[in-house]
């Protein structure tokens, strides 16, 4: 069967397995649970024969994640027990980062020479981040006290499970605050933010992947090679070169095995938490989406519009890190395709390898938007009515806290907990809304990784560095499941 009438036939069967979907969610027409398992199934199939005439990675990543969907709901604990495989894929996606950090900064900066070009990089990320991230927390402000979700609540009957860890300081550090006032206690922990940046141990910061500190560790051993005479700088150079080339070939191999792990991630998501828990607490999600999706619409498409970026190509770009990075919650499974594919995009390695890992830490567009919505909720949901003034206090201190949290699935719920403390809101009510954080981790992982991709575009562009025609002339034709 060809491409389009396997296609064409994808399409039919996709849009009356939602119909029937619909009947049986509203109880129209006495649609069974057995029936709707048959559609399911018989849907799962025609996903597959499609994901086989199509034969690319993109395909097979979106198949496997819908049919982790169908197995979470008719086989959770079979789903359950597949958790192992999705952690097995980022645990092997997480072997990339360091290295091809390392490699693709030091060789974009020592292999230019050009140190002043990384100032200009730097300061103009960190401009557009802050525009950014300000946005999103003004938008998450502005959604949560229009729509009021957390009022009325009742907190009794929502789900409940054991808290995390709240600590986010090391022993050392609260023994230093418990002889500090109260009230310089930012300044410290800001200063510690800041203190926490810098490697002790390069190999320590890549085993324990953190992303900042690999960053920094890389700009200043690149800037230190590009002031080495030629001579002695080419070969480090020239190895810096063959390893960043290694590892996006690498990356491929490992992506290979993204339909799994991807699959995997859905089905244990949906078979431990069950579809009904979005019954509980829709208008915190659907709070959280609509507000994604105005920032989405109303900052980044704007942006993308102004600067003439292709539309498009540049959806076309992103599809494949975004879909990892929704079924994973980790913004680090899809870092090296992010990465790759924003420079077929047009996007030179040396702005990609410095923007992208930099905005892990400070451009957290969906994190932001999320925390600054859902302290508000926590404070709604316990009857505490908060000016705006303490409403932006709390939001701009959970963007200071948030930093570096990308990378770490469900991190942002810890520095939602500490900051609850912090100005004396009830963590009980974050226990309620843990049950559906993974829901909203997925949506908040994908815009982190839009917006990350989207500002390496705007930093090319804003240096006149974008290759205008890259995006026309490859179309980032898709590599073919079977590797040819």
């Amino acid at each position: 069967m060809s491409k389009k009438r396997i296609g064409f036939v994808t399409l039919i069967t996709v849009s009356i397995a939602i119909i029937i979907t619909i009947f049986y969610e509203f109880n129209w027409l006495g649609v069974s649970p057995r029936i709707m398992m048959g559609v399911r199934w018989i849907t799962a199939l025609v996903l597959i024969l499609n994901g086989i005439a199509r034969k690319n990675l993109t395909t097979w990543i979106l198949t496997c994640l819908v049919l982790g969907v169908f197995v979470g709901l008719d086989f959770p604990d079979l789903a359950r027990a597949m958790q192992p495989l999705s952690q097995g894929f980022i645990k092997l996606v997480k072997t990339i980062v360091g290295p091809i950090l390392f490699a693709t900064l030091v060789f974009g900066i020592a292999g230019h020479s050009d140190l002043k070009s990384v100032g200009r990089m730097a300061w103009k990320s960190m401009l557009y981040f802050f525009t950014a991230t300000s946005f999103a927390i003004f938008i998450g402000l502005f959604v949560i006290n229009v729509t009021k979700a957390g009022v009325g609540v009742d907190v009794e009957h929502m789900p409940h499970e054991e808290l995390p860890q709240t600590s986010t300081t090391t022993v050392g550090d609260q023994t230093a605050l418990s002889h500090i006032d109260a009230d310089v206690h930012w300044v410290y922990k800001f200063n510690a933010f800041i203190r926490d940046t810098f490697p002790e141990n390069i190999v320590k910061a890549v085993y324990e992947n953190k992303v900042l500190q690999i960053v920094i560790f890389g700009v200043i051993f690149g800037i230190g090679l590009a002031m080495v005479e030629e001579k002695k700088r080419k070969p480090l150079v020239d190895f810096t070169e063959s390893l960043s080339e290694a590892m996006f070939k690498f990356t491929n191999i490992v992506m290979l095995f993204a339909p799994i792990g991807v699959g995997a991630a859905m089905a244990y998501t949906v078979g431990h938490l069950g579809v009904d828990i979005l019954k509980n607490l829709f208008m915190l999600l659907g709070s959280l989406y609509l507000a994604l999706l105005i920032f989405l619409g109303f900052i980044l498409l704007p942006i993308a519009l102004f600067l003439k970026v292709p539309i498009k190509q540049f959806l076309n770009a992103i599809k494949e890190p975004v879909s990892i990075a929704f079924a994973t919650t980790s913004s680090d499974a899809a870092l090296p395709k992010a990465m790759e594919n924003m420079e077929k995009f047009g996007v030179p390695r040396k702005i990609v390898s410095f923007v992208i890992p930099t905005g892990y830490s400070f451009n957290l567009d969906g994190t932001s938007l999320y925390l600054s919505l859902a302290s508000i909720f926590v404070a709604q949901a316990a009857g505490i009515d908060l000016s705006i003034g303490e409403q932006l206090l709390i939001a701009f201190t959970l963007m200071i806290t948030s930093k570096g949290v990308a990378a770490v699935p469900r991190a942002s719920l810890i520095v939602l907990i500490a900051t609850a403390d912090q100005f004396g809101l009830p963590t009980f009510v974050i226990a309620a809304i843990l049950g559906i954080d993974e829901l909203m981790d997925m949506a908040r992982t994908s815009v982190n990784v839009i917006g990350n991709c989207l500002a390496t575009v705007v930093v090319a562009k804003w240096e006149g560095q974008f290759d205008e025609e890259a995006p026309f002339r490859t179309e980032l034709p898709e590599k073919s499941y079977s590797g040819k």
